[in-house]
């Protein structure tokens, strides 16, 4: 490694607009041998090791991360463009790396000396979460000591740390603080449990925490992520650490369902445009009724896309701008977010109803795309009710205080 290209803490690559696209071209070629290796990720229930280490060498998983600490603190639509390519081409390796690779931008607001710990040997260090608060956490003197089980922690077999979230309670007992703690691999253990119908090479098993102590300074309230003032940014000063918090998470869940949507078009139309539907001795690529699903599914991933898109540049440019998010703008975030689920769920939908019945064998995208887009749905993230609710809320004038927006 040459001295030119090391920086204070670690490499820093090339910066700026140039090297995003280089990486996001160097993902896009990556992307036939993913989409080959979807059968093997359902298989061995994770994202295969050759996959990880060739996404990691494009600088994917670098792309949120401080330029302080080897990353190219890229503008978040390069890197959710990405993630989109990604789950076209397998829906499982899409969402690990969707929410592995958004988690430097997490740490990135974390006191300098959590990021040191993670990132001081090595740059290319990864992290997996679990966020419910579903362990015990105990306040002692210089921080806190953890114990529990957390469930859904997607990619957690690709990471050395992990970020777990929990209640922090007041002399009394009950809560008086939401936090995410942040432990290396020697504090947990993985337990193999994810034998699930969709999204099936996640590996989003379970983290198992046995009274490990966590320092103070490798904790982050959420209070301070709601309120966009985070440690951190005395280090981390680039806009890009400014976006809220739920806006950045929440299309980190819904941008790769988008993209399996995306990726059951494209298997749908390459098997459609061959295919004889027997019961009326008809080619399906003249039937009208299949042009329309086909126009329909691709309008609603073109407006999930687009206006998730549009959210993120928005917030963006007000970072960069050093103002205010409009309340509007956030309520308008988590709407499009739940909404762009949805519509790519409806997509799916469209698309497998009208595939035939070799969609049903094992191994064909567009029933993989099916399970994988409804498995993502499920997370509370894309619960519609409640981030609906909190817009038409606003839309009226009430107050919403709300975590999550």
């Amino acid at each position: 490694m040459s001295e030119a290209n090391r920086g204070v803490r670690g490499v820093v690559p090339p910066q700026g607009a140039r090297m995003s696209e280089q990486v996001l071209e160097a993902v896009r070629d990556l992307v036939p041998a993913i989409a080959e290796r979807a059968g093997e990720a359902e298989e061995a229930r994770r994202v295969p090791e050759s996959t990880i280490k060739e996404l990691a060498g494009t600088g994917f998983f670098r792309l949120l991360q401080p330029k302080a600490f080897g990353g190219h603190e890229a503008d978040p639509a390069t890197f959710y463009t990405a993630v989109r390519e990604i789950s076209a081409a397998c829906g499982s390796t899409g969402w690990v790396a969707s929410v592995v690779g958004v988690h430097p931008w997490q740490l990135a607001l974390f006191p300098a000396r959590a990021q040191e710990d993670v990132w001081g040997a090595d740059p290319n260090t990864r992290i997996s979460s679990s966020y419910a608060p579903t362990g015990k956490i105990t306040p002692v003197d210089g921080g806190f000591r953890v114990s529990g089980r957390w469930s859904f922690s997607s990619g957690c077999d690709h990471a050395d740390w992990v970020f777990l979230g929990g209640l922090v309670p007041g002399p009394d007992g009950d809560p008086v603080d939401m936090r995410t703690f942040l432990l290396p691999r020697a504090d947990y253990r993985i337990d193999d449990v994810w034998h699930t119908i969709g999204l099936r090479g996640t590996g989003s098993n379970d983290i198992v925490v046995e009274d490990a102590f966590v320092p103070e300074y490798r904790t982050l309230s959420f209070a301070d992520t709601s309120a966009c003032a985070c440690p951190g940014h005395e280090v981390n000063k680039a806009p890009l650490y400014k976006l809220p918090f739920a806006a950045v998470f929440s299309t980190t869940i819904s941008m790769p369902i988008a993209g399996i949507a995306q990726g059951a078009l494209d298997a749908y139309l390459k098997a459609t445009r061959e295919r004889i539907r027997v019961s009326y001795g008809q080619k399906v690529a003249e039937d009208p009724h299949a042009q329309v699903r086909i126009a329909t599914a691709a309008g609603e991933i073109d407006a999930a896309w687009t206006l998730m898109e549009r959210n993120i540049r928005e917030l963006m440019a007000a970072a960069e701008a050093g103002e205010e998010f409009p309340l509007k703008l956030r309520l308008r975030t988590r709407r499009d977010q739940v909404m762009g689920t949805a519509r790519a769920i409806r997509a799916v939908d469209l698309l497998f109803e009208n595939a035939g019945g070799h969609a049903l064998k094992e191994g064909h995208p567009v029933q993989r795309g099916w399970r994988d887009a409804h498995a993502g749905r499920v997370h509370a993230v894309n619960d519609p009710e409640r981030a609906l609710t909190l817009y038409g809320m606003g839309a009226l004038g009430l107050e919403v205080t709300d975590t999550m927006i």
